[in-house]
C-alpha cells in the first residue's frame, strides 16, 4: 500500500492569536530549509517505499517561492516515486498567492489546494487576526480556479469572537458559492500560552452551548448545499474527500518532514521535536520515538472520527473486549449519540461533539 507524505513548512508572516501549530515569522532561513528538507527527503531514495499523496502544510506553505515547493515537490518524486496522479495538496492563505504564482504551482504538479479562510466576515476575520479580508479569499479562489486547480478547499472557524448564527449563516452560504469541493469547520479551541488564551479572548466567543449549535448548523447547512460530512471537521462532494487525511483516519503510514511534523511507519509512531534551528543543525535527523502505533484503541479512537464509522472485528480487539464495547455502545446509541449496525460503530454529528466522552465510556 503506498504511503502518505507531509511537509510542514514552518514560516508565517505573523502569528494568529488562536495558533498553536508550531510556527516562525523569521523567514531568514527559508532557503537553507529548504535545502535541508530535500537531503531529509532524499535519504529515503532507495528503500522501495512508493506514495500516492502529499500535503504540504504549515505555517503558511504559499510563504515559500514557487519554485522552492517544486523542488520539495521534485525530492518527493524522486525519493517515494509519488504518484503523478496521486493528490498533491499545498496550504496556502488567501493573501499570499497570486494568479501567476499558483500557475507556476499548477504547472509543476501540485493539484489540489487549501485556503485558511475562516470567515467572510470582516469584523470576524481582524478578530482572528487574519491577514487578508472577504475579497482577498474570493480573489484567490478565483485564480486558482484559472491556474487550473480542479480541486479546491476552504476552511471555516465556528464558534469564534463576534460569530453568531447569522454571521455563519453568511459564511458557509459565501464559500459554498466559491465552488469549492471541500470544506473544513473547526470549532476554535483556545490553547494554553497562545495570545487568546493569555487576553481573554474567550469573553468574545460564543459559549459551549451556542458553538455546538453552530456545528451541528454547519453540518446541516453543509449537507444541504450538496457537502457530505465524512469526518468530525471535514465535508466534501462526491469525491472531493482529501485522500491523504483519510490516510491517518484509517490507520495507513505516512512520513513527516520537517520539525513538529510526525509519522507513523512500519508500526511506530516518531517525530521531529518543535525548533527550526534544532532541525537545520541536525540535518534532518533529530527524530524521536513516539512508541508503537496501530493498536485496537488508536484504530477505534480514528475510526470513529470518520462518518463511515468503523468495524470492530476489523481492529483485533480479543473477542471479549469487542463484545464488552458493543454492550457500553447500546446506551449511547438509545441517547442518539451513535449508530449501531452488526459490529460497526458510527457517531451521530451530536455524538461528534462528545466524541472524546464517548471513546472514555467505550475503552
Amino acid at each position: 500500500m503506498k504511503i502518505g507524505l507531509y511537509v510542514h513548512i514552518p514560516f508565517c508572516a505573523s502569528k494568529c492569536g488562536y495558533c498553536d501549530f508550531y510556527s516562525v515569522t523569521d523567514r531568514a532561513g527559508r532557503r537553507a530549509y529548504a535545502d535541508v528538507l530535500v537531503q531529509e527527503i532524499l535519504s529515503w531514495k532507495g528503500r522501495g517505499y512508493a506514495a500516492d499523496t502529499l500535503f504540504v502544510g504549515g505555517g503558511t506553505p504559499s510563504l515559500m517561492e514557487a519554485g522552492e515547493l517544486l523542488r520539495i515537490l521534485a525530492a518527493c518524486r524522486e525519493a517515494f516515486s509519488l504518484d503523478p496522479e496521486g493528490e498533491i495538496t499545498l496550504e496556502a492563505n488567501p493573501d499570499s498567492v497570486s494568479l501567476r504564482y499558483l500557475e507556476e504551482l499548477r504547472q509543476g504538479g501540485f493539484n489540489r489546494i487549501s485556503f485558511g479562510a475562516q470567515s467572510i466576515e470582516e469584523a470576524e476575520l481582524r478578530a482572528l487576526g487574519r491577514r487578508h479580508d472577504a475579497a482577498a479569499i474570493r480573489r484567490a479562489m478565483d485564480w486558482a480556479g484559472e491556474a487550473g486547480f480542479a480541486r479546491r478547499s476552504l476552511d471555516i472557524m465556528l464558534g469564534i469572537p463576534y460569530q453568531t448564527r447569522e454571521s455563519l449563516s453568511r459564511t458557509l452560504e459565501a464559500f459554498a458559492a466559491m465552488g469549492p469541493d471541500h470544506l473544513s469547520a473547526y470549532l476554535l479551541k483556545i490553547e494554553e500560552g497562545t495570545p487568546f488564551a493569555r487576553n481573554g479572548a474567550a469573553r468574545l466567543c460564543p459559549d459551549d452551548d451556542m458553538a455546538a449549535e453552530l456545528y451541528l448548523q454547519t453540518a446541516e447547512r453543509l449537507e444541504k448545499l450538496g457537502y457530505r460530512q465524512y469526518e468530525i471537521s471535514n465535508f466534501a462532494k462526491p469525491g472531493g474527500e482529501s485522500r491523504h487525511n483519510l490516510k491517518y483516519w484509517r490507520c495507513r503510514e505516512y512520513l513527516g518532514f520537517g520539525p513538529a511534523a510526525h509519522s507513523y511507519w512500519n508500526g511506530r509512531r516518531f517525530y521531529h521535536p518543535r525548533g527550526l534551528a534544532e532541525y537545520l543543525s541536525s540535518g534532518g535527523k533529530n527524530w524521536q520515538d513516539d512508541g508503537p502505533g496501530g493498536s485496537p484503541e488508536e484504530r477505534l479512537m480514528l475510526g470513529l472520527r470518520l462518518a463511515e464509522g468503523v468495524a470492530l472485528s476489523r481492529l483485533g480487539f480479543p473477542e471479549g473486549e469487542e463484545k464488552r464495547i458493543l454492550r457500553k455502545a447500546a446506551p449511547l446509541r438509545d441517547a442518539g449519540l451513535l449508530e449501531m449496525e452488526g459490529d460497526t460503530l458510527r457517531l451521530t454529528p451530536r455524538g461528534f461533539l462528545v466524541s472524546n466522552g464517548i471513546l472514555a465510556e467505550l475503552l
